[in-house]
């Protein structure tokens, strides 16, 4: 007799031996288990330039090249973490790794380095070498960026943009954000990323952005008791999670491959949703805007182009470009996490999320949504579909993450404001907090404090002090209840200072 998993694969198609397009060759995943890491796929198949460093994507040492939906071409080259994602979420897709990127020589000759290899070789952006296929990854994703585009004046790298972290060649630093390394120096692999110049007109890379990449195919990928399911639509997917509601549900997987790794967690069933055209749109509607769950973050990023200033502030801010380039609201919202990044930014923009089952969807204020440690109210078998922000915005906002590096870690402190300030007054005051409590929450009390009240030193400086006894702060390697506390009343008073800044003449 049949399983329920086979039942439900069965209701669409499923693809009985899955492939990987690998630098230009067609690659069976058999006889990989479905939890086996992309990194580790590619290195049993002698590409050992994809190295592993830390497991759990902060390093890049694993980055490749994926073909994804493109945002203003058919097809973007996308950097992800390698030693996050399971080969088996790649069915059907293409990858390009570091090796891929050279161009073959002919009758015996040399292959010809990418230019991002040549500039990286000629620079000295290379010491040990063990970071360095990750970088060429990286920086080829922003070198193939569409809208990348040269600014005026010298390109050789000498000439650094006026913020530092732009070159004059429009290539953004921000895209090596999440690769380490611990030996050459970053002032000579800055050097090679801002001496690019832009793709060739004959570039086999470049010319593929103009093709729509691979479609999503439903996968079926077995190996003894352990299934990989990408269903083909969102029916399939909730009917398939009623009768196996333990089963994983998985997007861009940065927090799933990290159980895998370092805690060497395994599922017996594993559910892909990243795919699903339902939980990939993005709508912008006259009183609301509604984000697919499965939208990776770098997506909504360049797709709003900045039209929410608050998650435009929390994007730079939210891991690095590789986790962005796969990570979702979605599985944010869903792990639950007290110390992420996205739901304290959504709770000041009021937002809601869009639950689905077999029976329907329901709309639940973000706010009702949490209510324990990793825990909500989400059922069994429900899936986020969409996060709805209401319209309009308010005007006054910010988003501060008070952590110790600026870049790329996690959270101490994350507090979101969202002010609406109308001639003088506070009319209304939406304020999300992370790490302060079991869960994400809203300072209410230091909201009513706001709501009503001129928008004054005094007003600002009692209702910094409310805001320091919200929540329930613990203290930790990260940072004691203290100073935890501390930088919540600083933080209104640095978005004060901010807004009440001379503006020069």
């Amino acid at each position: 007799m049949d399983s329920p998993i086979d039942r439900a694969a069965k209701r669409g198609p499923a693809v009985v031996a899955a492939r990987i397009t690998v630098n230009g060759k067609d690659t069976p995943i058999a006889p990989a288990a479905p939890h086996t890491t992309v990194l580790d796929f590619l290195r049993e198949r002698g590409l050992t330039g994809t190295k592993e460093g830390c497991a759990e994507g902060e390093c890049g040492a694993c980055s490749v090249l994926v073909a994804r939906p493109g945002v203003h071409r058919p097809t973007d080259w996308v950097a992800v973490n390698a030693c996050l994602v399971p080969v088996a979420a790649l069915d059907g897709q293409e990858v390009v790794t570091s090796e891929g990127l050279a161009t073959a020589g002919e009758g015996g000759t040399p292959a010809a380095l990418h230019p991002v290899q040549q500039e990286l070789a000629v620079r000295g952006g290379s010491q040990c070498g063990y970071c360095t296929p990750g970088f060429v990854c990286s920086m080829a994703s922003e070198y193939y960026r569409p809208d990348r585009c040269a600014h005026a004046g010298p390109a050789d790298g000498a000439v650094r943009a006026d913020d530092g972290e732009h070159g004059p060649n429009g290539f953004d630093l921000h895209a090596l954000s999440g690769n380490l390394c611990r030996c050459t120096g970053y002032r000579p692999i800055r050097d090679a990323a801002f001496a690019v110049g832009m793709p060739a007109e004959d570039d086999p890379l470049a010319r593929r952005r103009e093709q729509s990449p691979p479609a999503p195919v439903a996968t079926r990928y077995a190996q003894g008791d352990r299934t990989f399911l990408r269903p083909e639509s969102l029916a399939e997917a909730v009917r398939l999670l009623r009768e196996r509601p333990e089963a994983v549900v998985v997007a861009g997987s940065t927090d799933w491959g990290v159980e895998v790794n370092l805690r060497s967690r395994r599922a017996g069933c594993v559910v892909a949703v990243d795919r699903l055209p339902e939980l990939r749109t993005l709508h912008v509607g006259p009183d609301r805007i509604e984000i697919g769950a499965a939208q990776t973050l770098t997506e909504i990023e360049r797709r709003l182009g900045g039209e929410v200033p608050l998650l435009a502030e929390l994007f730079p801010q939210f891991a690095s470009r590789l986790i962005r380039n796969s990570a979702t609201l979605g599985g944010n919202l869903g792990t639950g996490s007290p110390i992420g990044d996205s739901p304290p930014v959504l709770l000041a923009l009021e937002a809601s999320v869009v639950l689905a089952d077999a029976d329907g969807e329901r709309e639940v204020p973000l706010a009702d949504y949490f209510t324990g440690y990793r825990q909500s109210v989400r059922r069994p078998g429900e899936l986020i579909r969409a996060v709805r922000v209401p319209l309009p915005l308010s005007p006054v906002t910010a988003f501060h993450k008070i952590a110790k590096r600026r870049f790329d870690d996690i959270s101490s402190v994350a507090v979101a404001f969202a002010l609406d300030v109308e001639d003088g007054t506070v009319r209304t005051a939406r304020i999300g907090l992370g790490g302060v409590a079991a869960t994400p929450i809203r300072a209410l009390a230091t909201e009513a404090a706001l709501e009503g009240r001129p928008w004054t030193a005094r007003t600002v400086e009692a209702a910094a002090r409310v805001l320091r006894t919200e929540g329930t702060p613990m203290g930790d390697h990260r940072a004691s209840a203290g100073y935890r506390s501390a930088m919540l009343g600083q933080s209104l008073l640095k978005l004060y200072a901010r807004t009440t800044e001379a503006v020069p003449s």
